[in-house]
Parts: C-alpha cells; structure tokens; sequence
C-alpha cells in the first residue's frame, strides 16, 4: 500500500514538474563520492519524465561553501548530515526536506595485491611513501578516514606521509595513478573497479569511525526537485543506490 501511494505521489509531483517548465534544467549539487550512481539516478529521472538534469560534482564542504554564497543549486546531496543541518538553521533549504538517501562506508585500498595484508600491519609498519586521504576539512571521507587513523593512534605518526585531495574522487586519483601506493576511499568507489585492478583492501570497520550518513536538502522549492527527491525514495532508485555500494535507509 505504501508503495502504491509512493507510486501516486510520484506522478503527482512529475506533472507538476512538467507544469513548472521542463526546459529549465534541475541544478544538482552532489558529493563527489556519490556522482557514479548520482549519474544513473539522473538518467532513469530524465527517461521517466523529460526533466533535465544537471549534477555539479565537489566535496561537501566546498559545495556548501557555495551555496552559503548563492550558487543557484535545487537539491544538495551531501556526502555527510552536518552540512545540510547546517543550511536548514541557516534558513538556506526548505524546511522539512532534509533526509538520509545513502550510508557509506570507507576502504582502504591499493592497487597493489600484496600491500594489504593485516591492515594494522600495513598502516604500523609505514613501509610506504604516500598515503592518499581527502581533505578532513571538507570531505566526510577524510574525516573518517582521520577519525580511523586517530583511533588506531596512528595519526601523527602518518601525518607526514600523507597527501590530502580536496575530494574522495581526488584522493582516489591519486592511488590509482601511483602517487600513492594506497590510500582511504569510498567503498563504492573500489567496488566500481574492474577484478583486475582491485588489488586489495580493507573495509574499515563503522566503529573506527563516525557513520558516514550522506542527507539530502531541497534547496528551491520547485515541483521537480520534489518530484526528484521522492524518485529517491523510490525501490528503483533505492536498489541503484544499493548496487552503487551503499547502505540505504531502511525506513524507506
């Protein structure tokens, strides 16, 4: 029944989008860790109802930044819960919009397949040049992967070996291309990776670190940013999110 009705609201809102002006594209500000299955989302949305989408890729911090300072974004999908509270106090979202539409998990990686044995090991020893992390600063990911590295009090001893990208994307550039031989990523961005080039890895356990819970915000009020929010809540979209290697909330 719950289904139907989201089914119902769906369609609702899709025609009121369609109202609204579908030529005026919906303006999406994503995590740079989620723009894969964000892009797949897009593509089903767009097929569904001929709205155009545009997703504008960055870290969280730096995509908050920006809409503080008038970026003409609709939705936000942040890579974390702090920045979209924080635009709803700020009075910068629409009130009561703000939700949780993927959990992520953070992997240490490297393209080498003997690098990571016991990851503790690994980390200790420090036999290493770089060790890829994105900025803690302004990329969730990074303020896991420095939450994990502290709990294991391995921070400071690492500090210098560490190269720190302005995004996840960035941090997993940098292992991919031999600038670091491993580093923190996404895990859904290490399960996108073809069998040969997975090297190996550790999936850090959720209690080294804070969840890595990545909320939504409206941010215009328009009829097809609601209709996309709710697409979201869809099982389509929800099973996308899920084989994109994320956890997805489980009220649905």
């Amino acid at each position: 029944m719950r289904r139907y009705l989201s089914a119902v609201l769906l369609c609702c809102l899709l025609a009121g989008a369609a109202a609204a002006g579908p030529n005026e594209p919906l303006r999406v500000a994503v995590a740079s860790n989620f723009l894969p299955v964000a892009r797949a989302l897009a593509e089903r949305f767009e097929q569904a109802q001929g709205q155009q989408v545009v997703l504008v890729p960055g870290a969280t911090g730096r995509l908050y930044a920006q809409i503080r300072h008038g970026a003409p974004f609709d939705v936000f999908l942040a890579a974390d819960r702090e920045r979209p509270e924080r635009l709803e106090r700020e009075g910068l979202a629409v009130k009561d919009t703000r939700q949780t539409y993927a959990v992520g998990r953070l992997v240490l990686w490297s393209p080498d397949p003997q690098r990571i044995g016991d990851p503790q090991q690994t980390l200790s020893r420090a036999d290493f040049h770089r060790l890829a992390i994105a900025n803690p600063r302004l990329a969730p990911y990074g303020r896991a992967a420095q939450q994990t590295l502290q709990r294991l009090g391995l921070w400071q001893a690492l500090s210098r070996k560490l190269v720190r990208g302005e995004n996840i994307a960035q941090a997993f550039h940098f292992v991919r291309s031999g600038n670091a031989e491993l580093g923190f990523i996404a895990a859904a961005q290490w399960q996108a990776l073809d069998a040969a080039r997975k090297g190996s890895a550790w999936q850090v356990p959720q209690t080294l670190h804070e969840p890595i819970e990545q909320q939504l915000v409206l941010l215009r009020d328009r009829p097809s940013a609601r209709a996309f929010l709710e697409w979201l809540r869809m099982p389509e979209a929800r099973e996308l999110i899920r084989a994109g290697g994320y956890e997805v909330p489980t009220d649905g």
